[in-house]
């Protein structure tokens, strides 16, 4: 498809193409100085003590689930309500997931109280993730994760540049926070991931097995700190490589500014289509001021509205998506817990609209009008129905 407004946009500036191509000429391609560059930076601008960039963001997730502890027996308790890769970081380590609910309409994250609600003495971890750029309540879950002694790891995917109700940035409330740098998250490298904390044990544990459990990495040896190593645990190949680091480094400086451009957007789409009876917008204007907006989701009245509104957008042009629940697929239908219900009536009622920091006004004005055709169009055919039968 020749998307007229794609659901999502990346450009490239010269400034970015430059930076990767330094590193090309440079000779150096593995983890080296970019890479640990990118780390300090990243850190800094959340505001954690350590990060460990990996290469994507279910690599971090995956290493934060081994970091917390996570062993085939435990519990770890996922939204339902979410991307994949959150629910398969426990199952890579052979736990059980066990799916809890999403608050409600106005708020797609996961509900604290039916966390609390699951906890069991094999519950090892809580994943909170921040859904569609907008943070979840971690604090009451870190308080509550505090009480039963669980670790509390932070799915920070969409939500890079958040803000949680207490001010901190996502991703630095639990003990680990993850990120992507997927080509359509806030900071995009293309692949990528990084893990912060404040843990200096579990930054350790975390650089080592991202490279094969090894106590030197290749860098080191070049600049003779080491001449050798040895390999002290079962680790992975998860490093992160020169240019993708290169192209977070160039990138950076503008995430702030493309958070403010997509976070206008968003103001625009609420104000039009906050008057539409078939449309309710989640969360509100004080979220919104917090929020790095990852995407812009709507609620339809069910799960036809939805599918007909998706359809009748692609005709014109317009890309959309959705998140199926993860009760939903196939390889999550057994073995979890049945319930989750209004987080899966949210999953069948939700289109995500286009969102980028490249989007104009008239973008936007664009995808209101044809949703609001569809819509109509949808709704006559309704009445039309209903005339018929009567």
């Amino acid at each position: 498809m020749n998307w007229s407004v794609p659901l999502t946009d990346v450009r490239i500036t010269d400034d970015d193409v430059e930076a990767v191509l330094r590193c090309l000429r440079s000779g150096w391609l593995t983890m080296g100085p970019n890479v640990q560059a990118f780390e300090r930076g990243f850190a800094e601008y959340v505001g954690a003590a350590h990060a460990v960039a990996v290469s994507s963001g279910t690599a971090a997730l995956h290493l934060a689930a081994i970091a917390a502890g996570v062993t085939p027996g435990d519990e770890v308790i996922v939204p339902n309500l979410t991307f994949v890769a959150s629910a398969a970081a426990a199952r890579y380590c052979g736990a059980t997931v066990v799916l809890c609910d999403s608050l409600g309409p106005t708020d797609l994250n996961l509900d604290p109280d039916d966390v609390r609600s699951l906890i069991t003495e094999r519950t090892r971890a809580v994943i909170a993730v921040h859904f569609m750029g907008y943070a979840a309540e971690v604090e009451a879950l870190r308080a509550l994760c505090n009480e039963h002694q669980l670790h509390l790891i932070e799915d920070t995917a969409q939500g890079l540049g958040a803000r949680t109700r207490s001010g901190a940035m996502a991703g630095t409330v639990g003990e680990l926070g993850c990120y992507s740098f997927f080509s359509k998250k806030q900071l995009s490298v293309g692949e990528g991931g990084m893990v912060v904390t404040d843990n200096p044990d579990l930054a350790a544990r975390i650089r080592l097995l991202r490279s094969h459990g090894m106590t030197s990495v290749t860098w080191d040896r070049h600049l003779g700190y080491a001449e050798s190593y040895d390999v002290v645990d079962i680790g992975f190949n998860f490093r992160m490589d020169e240019p993708h680091a290169a192209l977070g480094l160039s990138r950076m400086p503008r995430l702030d500014e493309d958070t403010a451009s997509r976070r206008a957007r968003v103001r625009q789409y609420r104000a039009a289509l906050a008057a539409h009876p078939a449309i309710t917008i989640p969360w509100s204007d004080r979220d919104v001021a917090c929020s790095s907006h990852f995407a812009f989701p709507i609620l339809l009245p069910d799960r036809r509205t939805c599918d007909r509104l998706r359809l009748g957008l692609a005709a014109v042009g317009i890309q959309t998506t959705a998140y199926p629940a993860i009760s939903e697929l196939s390889a999550y239908q057994t073995g979890n817990r049945v319930g989750a219900a209004r987080s899966t009536e949210l999953a069948q009622r939700h289109c995500v609209l286009p969102l980028s920091p490249v989007m104009t006004e008239a973008d936007v004005e664009t995808v209101v009008t044809a949703v609001f055709e569809v819509l109509e169009v949808d709704g006559a055919a309704q009445s039309g129905r209903a005339a018929a039968i009567n």
